[in-house]
């Protein structure tokens, strides 16, 4: 285990900081229970699940005779599984990873945001901000109602079979997550 300076300090020290926190809620009117609550917790994906689900992507991929690569984040967008096929385009990873990355974000499938991010449309500088793909291939992983990852998937021949590869991916995992 790994002691910070401010670990050594005591349990003195640390019990009687608890202690005045409380008081001091309380005197603010904030519940006890409330006032201890100072992390958050939330389910996200392994990496173990991000493999499995980019590998039966690419799988469904090569299956179709698509050259791509596949990106699976975690809930805080951050990269966890990043799988190329060996003739899948220079662009292919950045991009797959940045549907990935958008689906998350929006909280919604790069699909959906092809036609609300049209030119003229309200939502259309959406499509400028940087990171941004509004092309089908991104699409949300979710596990008992909360949003836990998301799968990225480019160069298929356009986002409707980028799509079919991304949910393949989800699918692999479906079970084990309890997917809603």
């Amino acid at each position: 285990m790994q002691t910070t300076s401010i670990g050594r300090v005591g349990r003195g020290h640390a019990a009687g900081a608890v202690v005045f926190g409380m008081l001091t809620a309380i005197a603010l009117g904030v519940p006890a229970a409330q006032a201890q609550k100072l992390l958050a917790s939330y389910p996200t994906l392994t990496t173990a699940a991000a493999s499995q689900a980019a590998q039966a992507a690419l799988a469904r991929c090569d299956k179709d005779g698509f050259t791509v690569a596949v990106a699976v984040v975690d809930r805080g967008g951050h990269t966890l599984a990043l799988l190329r096929n060996g003739l899948a385009g220079a662009h292919t990873v950045q991009t797959a990873t940045s549907k990935a990355a958008t689906a998350l974000s929006f909280r919604t499938d790069t699909s959906e945001l092809v036609s609300t991010t049209q030119a003229g449309r309200p939502n259309s500088g959406i499509r400028s901000l940087p990171g941004v793909v509004a092309v089908g291939g991104g699409m949300m992983i979710r596990a008992k109602g909360s949003l836990v990852g998301a799968i990225g998937v480019s160069g298929a021949p356009g986002g409707d079979a980028d799509d079919v590869c991304a949910k393949a991916g989800i699918a692999a995992i479906s079970d084990a997550l309890e997917l809603e």
